[in-house]
């Protein structure tokens, strides 16, 4: 039994938020990686881009930064270099400027540091369960999967626990700007131009800059000097700080980037669990899978359906020329699935070992900086729900964000059995 089938004809159009309302158009990318790995894609609202869909392409391109470079933007959106000034994050520059951003920040999300967290995570998932269960019948997004990284948002940027909610709305209304359910402000379907200089061309990027330095205002008059907002703003080594630009897109990203992905790859592995019901008995009897099974979970997942690259010079590729200044879209929501890769790619095996799944941007400079919180708040509320729960079966349909960017299931009706 597969977890979900995808419906697309074959031919959707990925540059369409519409075409993901269903989920991925999977029937899409497996049609283009057998035909047409490399493909030109045309776009009304601004210069076509290549489809790159093949695991091995996708994995060699990611990592010649070079060639590809993430210096002028990573969305599809096309901007002017004013605009990808004002805009960008440290996802947006290429080396040596990203590596001193990155560095600042690393040691924060380092391995041994995210595992001292994991006491704190089961607390928390403990508390959200217990909300969450006794419903019986619930939307897991909204209780479950959303509620776990909006409370750990707190613990690392230091907010206090009544602001979380405000914060995730706004967060929401960045990363995910093209549903309607979202934000009122939809990328493709209004003119957002007044709002052209702030993070993902969103009001909502105003709002957070605003509550961000009213905090750090806080936090200086306390003496507070803890927490990843104060290491951004620390001098490098060469003794350069970050603008306040850089501080406020710095903040959007954090709040956007860092709650949407684990978000959605809980929900997925929620609704894996509901169409795959024996991964509930490996979860409950088989403590190996614990080694494997966040990663599997996030490869089903793919939250960052591609991330944008632009060619600094001319290359070929499958008989074709991408031509200095092109858009490159990776798409990681292809190369997940690359039967090549995995077998059985829409079967979801908590044990598959390798698992060289690509949502964490494996292979380039740009590797996910909070992959091991995610892998951890993966592992421990699975752990967590499957010791409490005897079953868990849909309620309803599920829905997807309409966004061709972040893949997520935004409503995830489920009916449980208690333990």
């Amino acid at each position: 039994m597969t977890v979900w089938v995808p419906t697309d004809d074959g031919h959707a159009d990925l540059a369409s938020h519409d075409a993901f309302t269903d989920g991925p158009p999977h029937n899409t990318f497996a049609r283009m990686r057998k035909e047409d790995p490399l493909s030109w894609v045309e776009w009304d609202g601004g210069m076509g881009f290549w489809a790159v869909t093949r695991h091995e392409d996708i994995l060699a391109m990611n990592g010649n930064s070079q060639v590809f470079s993430s210096a002028r933007g990573i969305r599809m959106e096309d901007q002017s270099y004013e605009e990808y000034l004002a805009r960008r994050t440290f996802q947006e520059t290429d080396a040596p400027d990203h590596m001193k951003t990155r560095i600042k920040v690393a040691k924060a999300f380092s391995k041994p540091v995210i595992a001292g967290f994991e006491e704190d995570i089961r607390v928390l998932c403990d508390e959200i369960l217990d909300a969450a269960l006794p419903l019986g019948t619930f939307d897991a997004t909204k209780e479950i999967a959303r509620q776990l990284p909006m409370r750990m948002l707190g613990r690392i940027i230091g907010t206090p626990d009544a602001d979380l909610p405000w914060l995730v709305e706004k967060g929401d209304a960045l990363i995910a700007n093209t549903d309607p359910d979202f934000t009122d402000h939809v990328l493709d379907k209004l003119d957002t131009d007044e709002y052209r200089m702030m993070p993902f061309n969103s009001p909502a990027g105003a709002e957070l800059y605003a509550y961000a330095k009213e905090l750090m205002a806080k936090k200086a008059a306390a003496g507070d000097t803890e927490g990843m907002l104060h290491l951004i703003l620390q001098p490098g080594r060469d003794g350069e700080t970050i603008s306040e630009t850089e501080f406020r897109n710095f903040f959007c990203l954090l709040v956007a980037a860092g709650n949407d992905t684990t978000r959605y790859s809980i929900a997925a592995g929620i609704q894996a669990l509901c169409h795959q019901p024996e991964l509930l008995g490996q979860m409950q009897t088989d403590e190996t899978v614990w080694e494997t099974a966040p990663d599997e979970i996030i490869r089903w997942a793919t939250p960052a359906l591609y991330f944008r690259r632009t060619a600094t010079q001319d290359y070929e590729m499958h008989g074709k020329t991408i031509r200095e200044g092109d858009k490159v879209l990776l798409w990681f929501a292809s190369g997940n699935r690359d039967e090549t890769v995995f077998e059985d790619p829409f079967r979801v095996n908590l044990g598959r070992t390798p698992n060289r799944h690509m949502s964490f941007g494996q292979g380039g400079p740009h590797v996910c900086l909070g992959m091991w919180l995610a892998r951890l708040e993966v592992r421990v509320l699975f752990q967590e729900l499957t010791r409490r729960i005897k079953s868990i079966e849909p309620a309803g349909p599920h829905k997807f964000l309409r966004s061709n960017f972040v893949g997520g299931i935004k409503s995830l009706p489920v009916t449980v059995e208690m333990a």
